[in-house]
C-alpha cells in the first residue's frame, strides 16, 4: 500500500511541475509526470529534508523540495527535446 502511495504522490508532483512549466496545456505526460515526480521527490525532497534538520520524517519542507526536483527535471527534460527535435 506504502508503494502504490508513492507513486500516486510523484504522478501527482510531477503533474504539478509540468503544469507549473506550462507543459499541460498540451495535455500531461504521464510517463514524464511519475518519472519527474518519483526521481524530483526523491532528490529534492531528501535534500532539502536533510538541509532543513528535518531528517528523514514527513514535513512541509520535504514537500517543497519534491516540487522543485520534479520541476527541475521536468524542465531539463523538456530542454533536452526541444534540442533533440531541432536538430
Amino acid at each position: 500500500m506504502l508503494i502504490i502511495g508513492i507513486i500516486l504522490f510523484g504522478m501527482l508532483i510531477g503533474a504539478g511541475a509540468q503544469l507549473v512549466l506550462g507543459k499541460g496545456a498540451k495535455g500531461i505526460d504521464w510517463t514524464l509526470a511519475i518519472v519527474a515526480g518519483l526521481v524530483g521527490s526523491f532528490v529534492g525532497g531528501l535534500l532539502i529534508s536533510l538541509l532543513s534538520g528535518d531528517g528523514l520524517e514527513f514535513r512541509a519542507s520535504g514537500i517543497i523540495g519534491s516540487i522543485v526536483g520534479a520541476i527541475l527535471i521536468t524542465a531539463g527534460w523538456m530542454f533536452y527535446k526541444g534540442r533533440s527535435a531541432a536538430n
